[in-house]
């Protein structure tokens, strides 16, 4: 059952760097997140379980859930997505024209998932999964939803994070404690490619059993899917 919540998240505050002065590289806002909570709820009773992070190491992170007693995987896919898509792209230019084939679907996606989120299946507990799904193109989208639910184990979560609109920047994570975020903005990485509405998040997960989302005052909507 999908179930959603509308929220009404303080207003983000923005964090300056150590010497006092703002970012200019990136700006760093905090913020409540209600998505974090629930899914540090589902979560509970998990004793030594694992969980994937697909964003930046991050130590708060990190250290939230080794005191859970949680093993980590890092992988920062959306790093690894734009060097992939880069050098496939100057590949493609270094080929002959007359070497050129004819591109499948998802082709892209499934040569990626050759060397990338190679866990074993059923052997994750949580992901976070962040914003990634708004980066993926349509084609590349179903392969990594394949793989990454082959990944989590029966009654395991996942916390997704969604933009409501195209952000102009590339928008990373980092825990704070059990109810808040940093959102870490910075140049893009990967130009966003599309953004859910609420059905469209349905669907994706739809195969999960259990669901709920939050909409903040803020520009992101977040659910917590559970297999």
């Amino acid at each position: 059952m999908w179930r959603k919540e509308e929220t009404k998240s303080p207003a983000a505050a923005p964090v300056t760097s150590r010497n006092g002065s703002p970012a200019s590289e990136s700006t760093v806002t905090s913020r409540v997140s209600n998505g974090l909570k629930e899914f540090l709820w589902q979560l509970q009773g998990i004793g030594r379980g694992t969980l994937l992070d697909v964003g930046p190491v991050w130590g708060s992170t990190v250290r939230l859930f080794v005191e859970r007693g949680f093993k980590l995987y890092t992988e920062d896919v959306l790093i690894a997505w734009r060097e992939f898509l880069k050098s496939d792209e100057e590949g493609v230019r270094s080929r002959p024209l007359n070497a050129a084939t004819p591109a499948k679907p998802g082709d892209r996606a499934e040569r990626f998932l050759q060397s990338n989120l190679l866990q074993p299946s059923d052997s994750i507990d949580a992901i976070l999964l962040w914003d990634l799904l708004d980066y993926l193109d349509q084609d590349s989208l179903p392969h990594f939803l394949a793989r990454i639910s082959s990944l989590l184990r029966e009654g395991g979560a996942i916390l997704a994070m969604f933009n409501t609109k195209l952000p102009e920047r590339c928008n990373r994570y980092r825990i704070v404690d059990e109810q808040n975020l940093d959102v870490i903005s910075s140049p893009p990485l990967v130009s966003p490619k599309h953004v859910y509405q609420n059905r469209e998040i349905q669907l994706l997960f739809e195969r999960f059993r259990w669901s709920k989302s939050f909409v903040g005052r803020d520009q992101f909507r977040e659910g917590v899917f559970v297999k």
